[in-house]
């Protein structure tokens, strides 16, 4: 197949209002980012704590180690698609995203999408940031005799500022020194990777029986079923590799009307199972602990709380779980499908952008993912205080609490400042940076945009933003998918791949259609993300959330071709 030809910019348009050279079309001769780059760019991308997170999360809500990672992939082909498809026209033109986005949205519709698209990443990058600071954080403890603390704390803070001023200098250095930090990083993070999941096949025994575990970190911690007199409470204990129960003891904590609390011990019973009679649970509710005290340090787990009023809960429609799971991980990079071409852009041709985007996401995404799943399972053998689901490390920031040489978790803390900075770098800055530059062209440049997106970092108080990752994405999904499906049947619909370069950068031109906004763009965005996101109005459509991105994409790249082949003209296929 014949490789497409790069367009480049003919025109002298260096006194347009929407032109600037942090936004010019780049040229080929410094189209430097080769296959290569771009994998390596997706693996410093895709190795980081939300990547982890994710895989974990989702045995954590029932599902095998298999079925996980089958979904993760499935999720990271189908979206590699949409983002090899929106990234020809990076290379095709050269262009970024806010100016690619002029020829659907218009010269200034196309703003909504872009700083919408802004705004999400420097909520991410807010998040990142701190994250990277904890690591910066647990360095400076990891010498320490006491307990690290938990709790908001000015040095907290100070890690978060450090951590925020090495991303600030790659900000500011520009993209030759991004391009060289994805390469660099890149086979460290790979390394990384191979030596977590050796680390836990060596010290349990073998990848067979690390993964036969994750069957232990699916079940509730305790089942209750009620009889005429008694509740009987079924406690779902972690084994060791022989499937003895770890636990020896329990300990069942009770508060009576008048705020007396009683805690009494308990050995552990046979088969796990105990009854409470129904007067002593008139409260509706206790709390257990497990204990194990056949060793020299006595362990404990966290209290679990036993709700003997709770509704019997429905078990969850597997299908749908992966529905959901799919959306998730769709959302995961929801933004970069958007934005791809602000990468693809520096890349010399179609082939090196097609391989070098699934030879690093797909790939990097499996494996990360497996490290996750992986060394969550094999912490149920290797650390003695996991005696319940939730005691596992589900985060490698839990992972790493439970190693007790401080040089053990200052080199895997420096593996993590490497991984999220090269993350943060390439996913959450230079997007934001192309879109808050395209708001005033000629008096924000990249370096500015960077700042300004490094600045809303902090505002958007990351700190309070870490508790529900998969809500997030889910309703970031139904805002973006609506943007990607009009881009992508803009371009490869209605104009078949040829649009008019010069033009992107005229204010008065082609794609200014009417004062700036193409309404049927607008129109069609309105209705996508008010399908993708109505169950918020409607709660008996609350089931849509979980295919939020697919019903906003489908939706708006179907209204959008019926709006502008309608009013198209025949040959220009373009509305003035």
């Amino acid at each position: 197949m014949k490789e497409e030809e790069i367009v480049e910019l003919t025109e002298d348009l260096s006194g347009s209002s929407l032109y600037s050279e942090g936004l010019a079309p780049i040229p080929k001769d410094k189209r430097t980012w080769t296959m290569w780059s771009l994998a390596a760019l997706w693996v410093g991308m895709a190795v980081c704590i939300p990547t982890y997170l994710l895989a974990s999360y989702m045995m954590k809500e029932g599902m095998g180690w298999l079925e996980s990672l089958i979904i993760i992939g499935v999720a990271n082909l189908v979206i590699t698609i949409p983002m090899v498809l929106n990234g020809h026209a990076g290379v095709k033109y050269g262009v970024p995203f806010p100016v690619l986005g002029r020829s659907s949205f218009g010269t200034k519709g196309v703003h909504l999408a872009s700083v919408t698209r802004g705004i999400v990443a420097c909520g991410w990058f807010g998040i990142q940031t701190w994250i990277g600071g904890m690591a910066l954080y647990e360095i400076i403890y990891a010498f320490s005799d006491g307990a690290t603390p938990v709790d908001l704390n000015w040095l907290m803070f100070a890690c978060f500022g450090a951590f925020w001023f090495m991303n600030m200098f790659f900000i500011w250095k520009g993209t030759d020194s991004i391009k060289w930090l994805e390469e660099y990083s890149a086979p460290i993070l790979i390394l990384m990777g191979v030596a977590l999941i050796g680390w836990g096949a060596y010290n349990t025994g073998g990848f067979g029986v690390v993964l036969e575990q994750s069957a232990q970190l699916q079940k509730e911690t305790v089942l209750v079923t009620a009889d005429k007199d008694f509740f009987t409470v079924q406690i779902n204990a972690i084994t060791d590799q022989d499937g003895k129960v770890k636990a020896t003891h329990y300990a069942l904590q009770s508060t009576d009307e008048k705020g007396k609390t009683t805690e009494v011990v308990y050995e552990f019973p046979e088969e796990g199972v105990f009854s409470v009679v129904k007067s002593d649970a008139a409260n509706g509710a206790m709390s257990i602990q497990l204990i194990d005290k056949s060793g020299e340090i006595e362990h404990a787990s966290s209290w679990t709380v036993i709700d003997f009023n709770a509704e019997p809960v429905e078990p969850t429609n597997k299908l749908w779980q992966y529905v959901k799971w799919l959306t998730v991980m769709l959302g995961f990079w929801a933004t970069m499908s958007l934005s791809i071409s602000d990468i693809t852009r520096y890349a010399p041709s179609q082939k090196a952008q097609k391989q070098g985007q699934f030879i690093g996401l797909p790939t990097t995404m499996m494996l990360y993912s497996f490290v996750a799943i992986f060394v969550t399972c094999a912490s149920v053998l290797i650390f003695n205080d996991v005696l319940i689901a939730s005691d596992a490390p589900w985060d490698p920031t839990a992972l790493l609490g439970k190693f007790e040489s401080p040089w053990v978790v200052i080199i895997a803390q420096v593996f993590m400042i490497i991984a999220t900075l090269s993350t943060n770098i390439a996913a959450n800055v230079i997007a934001p940076s192309n879109a808050f530059s395209n708001l005033f062209p000629k008096k924000i440049s990249f370096k500015m945009g960077g700042t300004i997106t490094g600045v809303l970092g902090i505002l958007i108080c990351p700190w309070w933003l870490m508790n529900d990752i998969a809500g997030i994405l889910i309703l970031v999904s139904g805002f973006l998918g609506p943007v990607l499906g009009i881009m992508l049947c803009d371009y490869f619909f209605i104009r078949r791949k040829q649009l008019k370069l010069a033009e992107l950068y005229k204010s008065d031109g082609e794609y200014s259609y009417t004062n700036g906004f193409n309404m049927r763009a607008m129109i069609s965005l309105a209705i996508g993300i008010g399908a993708a996101l109505i169950w918020y109005l409607v709660p008996s459509l609350s089931f849509l959330s979980d295919l939020a991105w697919f019903t906003g994409f489908f939706i708006s790249f179907i209204v959008y071709y019926v709006l502008m082949k309608k009013h198209a003209e025949p040959k220009s296929l373009t509305q003035r």
